[in-house]
């Protein structure tokens, strides 16, 4: 039979533990809340940005009135005849360019677009007929993109069949050295969002988005690149801002075990810039980029739901039932994987950065190393495409209320 003192040492023990159970609970639920206001706060934030975008354009709009009023009162002046021909092949087609050539800027806004319709109409007959070589602001026709809204909203995202552990089917992965390339137009920028990823284990990374209004955030294997501070030796970060198209290529130099032999080296670009990691002195060239990741042969071998990866968020191994984690409040095109570090001076981040949509990663020299490529243009339906020849396509679902939306678009800008 127990003592007095035993039973109540016991009584003791087992109020302690109540206590710390309770102080664990109270903690969670203060960390819970503290993350739901912070959520709360970064919609506000993006709500007061997409306020002053909006007012913005109405003063853009209203400036571009009164300017068309006083071009109007100019239209009883004579004007010498132009050559709708030279407007064609001498301009930069942009509307930008084209109302501030010095053979059109004091025309009346009318005759300006007028003109502007005539020559937009020649240059794309001429497209349609030859093609078109296109710069990075530049496209030939409309074109469609996915849009996704992001974490805390309806929780959409792509799911597709892609495992970057075995993306063949042949049991090879993706740590043997990768190049991922894609273009972004974040609408909220801060916090971690991830425009493409799945983390399958603990060492398990396979993932590209943001942490911070100025950090990016790359994981793979067992690392995760985010200190940064630097864009080609500027101190700005990775220079994102809200509403604008931004090109991402990121390279993996593969693990240097045994039968890789790779460098470890990752390195980013960011519309042909690279981002070097914090303390890369400016100027010193890329074999500093973002420094080295652990990506090891095996280390990643476990198959489940948050194995394949995802558009729009990432898939992550502490929810299986429910995978979808860290979604990204944005639009998505022209992803595409190849299974090897293309880059190391940035020559390929800047070809695809200067094509813009004009570019097809089915007719570059490393169209054999292109292992998932999907285009995001579908325009209608679930399906978003693998065009790679591997048949790892995507499923548009949600983990809320709503899944992805096609967006019509005219150029990355």
């Amino acid at each position: 039979m127990k003592s007095f003192k035993q039973k109540a040492e016991e009584k003791a023990a087992r109020l302690k533990a109540e206590r710390l159970l309770a102080e664990a609970k109270a903690k969670d639920a203060r960390e819970w809340e503290e993350w739901h206001l912070a959520r709360e706060e970064e919609k506000r934030q993006s709500a007061e940005w997409q306020e002053e975008e909006i007012r913005l354009e109405e003063e853009a709009a209203e400036n571009r009135r009164q300017q068309q009023l006083l071009r109007e009162q100019e239209r009883q002046q004579q004007h010498t005849p132009i050559n709708p021909t030279f407007l064609q092949n001498n301009i930069s087609f942009t509307w930008q360019a084209f109302a501030a050539h010095p053979k059109i800027i004091n025309l009346p806004m009318s005759e300006k677009v007028r003109l502007f319709k005539l020559a937009q109409s020649r240059e794309l007959a001429r497209i349609n007929q030859q093609g078109a070589a296109i710069g990075s602001n530049t496209i030939i026709t409309d074109t469609y993109v996915l849009t996704f809204a992001g974490e805390g909203g309806p929780n959409d995202y792509v799911a597709t069949t892609f495992n970057p552990d075995n993306y063949d089917g042949t049991g090879e992965g993706l740590n043997h050295g990768f190049t991922v390339s894609y273009w972004v137009k974040p609408n909220i920028v801060g916090g971690f969002r991830k425009a493409l990823g799945r983390r399958s284990e603990t060492d398990g990374r396979f993932e590209f988005g943001i942490k911070s209004a100025t950090q990016v955030h790359v994981g793979i294997g067992a690392t995760v690149k985010m200190d940064n501070n630097r864009n080609d030796g500027v101190e700005t970060g990775h220079g994102m801002e809200v509403g604008n198209w931004y090109h991402w290529v990121v390279t993996y130099g593969g693990d240097d075990g045994v039968g890789i032999g790779g460098d470890r080296y990752v390195r980013i670009w960011i519309n042909g810039k690279e981002i070097y990691k914090d303390g890369a002195a400016s100027g010193t060239g890329n074999e500093n980029g973002m420094g080295t990741a652990n990506w090891r042969e095996g280390n990643t071998d476990t198959v489940n739901a948050a194995s394949n990866l995802y558009f729009g968020a990432r898939a992550i191994f502490q929810d299986l039932d429910t995978p979808y984690n860290q979604g990204w409040d944005c639009s998505l095109s022209e992803i595409a994987i190849y299974k090897t570090e293309i880059d190391e001076d940035g020559t390929f981040a800047n070809e695809v950065y200067n094509a813009g949509f004009g570019y097809d990663h089915r007719n570059n020299s490393n169209v054999s190393n292109l292992v998932g490529y999907w285009r995001l243009n579908e325009g209608s339906g679930t399906r978003a495409e693998d065009l790679s020849g591997n048949g790892n396509h995507g499923t548009l679902t949600t983990a809320g209320t709503g899944i992805p939306t096609w967006t019509k678009t005219s150029k990355y800008k």
